[in-house]
């Protein structure tokens, strides 16, 4: 049996960072940030980029359930909306897996505060800002468990999570 961490929410909340965290506490553990599949220059937004991108992520995912060594999957991405989760999830292997769904989630001054501090260091621009809080209700709304962060670092969430799915 294998460990599948969805690990979703809005830009600049931390879920790279969190995931991080998180693949230190589990045992043979795999991660994957679906970001990694959009990091192209020009970066650009169509139905045919938006296809292979997920089915970039689909194919990473199921390699990794496929492979004995690891029996913990982290992946992260933005995944604003149910159906994001819902498409990818059709597309993996589950046989076998406890699929875990989190949200993390935060006060709207706190997600400012962050990528505010991102944007200090030249990792986002100023329009992020906008954009990220414009999504931040909807996760509220999914069918996930939430960790509200915040009021907490990426170790605190992580361990959160842990705590959460009671290991």
């Amino acid at each position: 049996m294998k460990n599948v961490f969805f690990i979703n929410g809005t830009m600049g909340v931390g879920k790279t960072a969190t995931s991080r965290e998180l693949q230190k506490l589990l045992p043979k553990c795999a991660f994957l940030d679906g970001d990694w599949c959009w990091d192209m220059n020009p970066f650009i937004v169509t139905d045919e980029t938006k296809n292979m991108v997920e089915d970039n992520i689909c194919y990473v995912l199921n390699n990794f359930l496929r492979c004995s060594e690891y029996e913990n999957i982290i992946y992260c991405w933005v995944m604003h909306e149910e159906y994001i989760i819902k498409n990818i999830l059709s597309k993996l292997n589950l046989q076998d897996i406890i699929l875990y769904k989190i949200s993390l989630i935060c006060s709207e001054q706190s997600l400012v505060e962050r990528i505010s501090k991102d944007v200090e260091r030249g990792i986002r621009t100023k329009d992020v800002i906008e954009r990220s809080i414009a999504r931040l209700s909807n996760y509220v709304l999914m069918d996930t468990i939430k960790i509200d962060v915040s009021n907490i670092d990426s170790n605190q969430a992580a361990q959160q999570i842990i705590n959460n799915i009671g290991g």
